[in-house]
């Protein structure tokens, strides 16, 4: 036997025997996407980092400072603007990395994934701890941006494709739990982070160095104490009672499988590509302008005034400001349950008619949003983007079990993976041409309060786009699909292990005994609790929008 089968980290010791609770795996995937998911919480230190030298108030570098010299420069502050870059790279290195290693992922199994997630995502805290350290932002945008990014491409699609072939029977609910956490990580890392850094912080330093680094050293102990946690079925292996849907009944979920080779060259895939870009481009473009879009549109009517943005003083500004964080935090709870919740409803109704939902209730939603706004309805303009949001998440939390559906659960999350490239192109795109518009508008003299009028119409008119994508959306063809000896040779590759099995052929135990209440009760509460505080602090923080 081979010295990697006694590894710990080797896919054959992690494939579960009779008598393991597959519940336990979901808050192995919530503990390492709690973790990478503060990705979407960075921009907390944006603003600390950018008086890091001033510490009061920042040290501007000289006009004519260009990027590159700024990466290096080490005598005066980072421009907001520079620092925010390092959110561009973490979703283009997630979206590269889960693309280059989906493959290796289904071979090397999900523990070796996550531990290499942990890994990547810590030392690049450690890394950005010492780019803040020695004022040096290309060790930032290395550590946080580069490294970490990698960390959260592998930490992102660890659970997908384990978690799908443990509930066959809700692969919606089972994605929508693990990818929850990611959007949930914000909620619980942002106020842990504003925490350190006021308890770190000194006359000579905004402490945000030490956070990175006791952050680095908790989330690897949650990170790595998840990817001990994840457990493979064996192959063959279904839930007691259920049986697989007839293919005739339901010719959209295939009980077949593709291999990644051929998966990304079918139409399917590039179909889906397609909604989920379309569909993240106007998310995420949303979500990127939520706070400065209220503030501008309604100005002083959200403290009960009837003037405009332009028009309020410093300290109504600030008000105002404090009114579209508590939005900003509404629509990540939206964001959160939305992927729990639409992924849910999409084992009942399909994934393809979830997708209808979000694309036709979404161009509906965009739309109207001008009218609301200049009405000054401010309850409906809130829950129209709350209803936007969700579906933002849920689009996340749907398309893996749309791909499982569509090729197969053998190898989808290596497709997964290929799949989020998707989400970095939907990640540049969407923020830039929200932006750019406008800026256009108010070159050209448009107010601010209907400055984004036309984008809204744009959004609208991408997810038209989306919805002809998912129109066109149908079975693959059967000669795409691996035959018996090419999913065996596949199997083989992955390590895989019949249900009958609970030794190898050179007699290693399968890691696996019956699991006890009390364990499974110990596991959700370890993610339950932390994600729990989250939601209760922005719940909290979004009261100010209903005073």
């Amino acid at each position: 036997m081979s010295q990697s089968q006694y590894s710990l980290l080797a896919k054959e010791r992690t494939i579960a025997g009779e008598g393991f609770n597959r519940w336990l795996v979901p808050p192995a995937a919530l503990a390492i996407h709690l973790c990478i998911g503060m990705a979407y919480g960075f921009s907390v230190f944006w603003l600390p980092l950018s008086k890091a030298i001033g510490i009061d108030k920042p040290l501007a570098c000289a006009a004519d400072m260009g990027l590159i010299a700024e990466l290096f420069a080490s005598n005066c502050d980072w421009k907001i603007s520079t620092l925010s870059l390092m959110y561009t790279l973490f979703f283009l290195f997630l979206g590269s990395s889960a693309a280059l290693f989906g493959g290796w992922l289904e071979h090397a199994g999900p523990r070796k994934a996550g531990v290499v997630s942990a890994i990547c995502w810590c030392s690049g805290l450690v890394i950005s701890a010492l780019g803040v350290y020695s004022h040096q932002a290309w060790l930032l945008w290395l550590g946080g941006g580069v490294i970490g990014g990698i960390g959260l491409g592998l930490g992102y699609i660890s659970p997908v494709s384990t978690l799908i072939k443990w509930f066959p029977d809700r692969r919606g609910m089972a994605t929508g739990m693990a990818i929850m956490g990611f959007g949930g990580g914000a909620m619980i890392g942002s106020p842990m982070a504003d925490w350190l850094m006021r308890h770190f912080a000194t006359p000579t330093s905004v402490g945000v160095w030490e956070t990175f680094l006791v952050m680095a050293a908790i989330y690897f102990v949650f990170m790595m104490a998840g990817a001990f946690g994840y457990r493979v079925p064996a192959s063959g292996w279904k839930p007691a009672g259920w049986t697989p849907p007839v293919a005739a009944n339901n010719a959209m979920i295939t009980s077949k499988h593709v291999h990644l080779s051929k998966a990304w060259k079918t139409k399917q895939f590039w179909l889906i590509w397609g909604v989920l870009c379309l569909n993240v481009s106007a998310g995420i473009g949303i979500l990127g302008m939520a706070s400065p879009l209220l503030q501008e549109v309604f100005g002083g009517k959200l403290i009960g005034l009837d003037i405009g943005f332009n028009d309020l003083t410093g300290d109504q500004k600030k008000q105002i400001a404090t009114i579209a964080a508590a939005f900003t935090g509404l629509l990540s709870l939206f964001n959160i349950g939305g992927r729990f919740f639409w992924a849910s409803i999409s084992d009942y109704i399909g994934r393809k008619g979830t997708y209808f939902i979000f694309l036709m209730l979404g161009f509906i939603l965009y739309v109207s949003i001008p009218t609301v706004a200049h009405a000054g309805s401010l309850a409906l303009f809130v829950l129209f983007f709350c209803i936007i949001l969700s579906m933002y998440g849920g689009g996340f939390a749907t398309v893996p079990a749309y791909l499982a559906d569509m090729f197969g659960s053998q190898m989808v999350g290596a497709i997964h993976g290929r799949l989020l490239t998707a989400w970095s192109t939907a990640g540049v795109l969407g923020p830039i041409l929200v932006t750019y518009i406008r800026e256009y508008q108010l070159a050209h003299g448009v107010p601010k309060a209907q400055a984004y009028d036309v984008t809204m119409y744009i959004l609208a008119g991408m997810l038209v786009l989306g919805f002809i994508c998912n129109l066109l959306v149908r079975p693959v063809k059967d000669s795409v699909f691996m035959t018996e000896e090419e999913l065996a040779a596949e199997r083989k590759l992955a390590h895989d292990r019949s249900v009958a099995a609970t030794t190898d052929s050179n007699g290693v135990v399968v890691a696996a005994t019956v699991s006890s209440p009390v364990t499974v009760v110990f596991a959700w509460a370890a993610v339950g609790i932390p994600l729990s505080i989250g939601i209760w602090i922005t719940l909290q923080k979004a009261i100010v929008l209903f005073k």
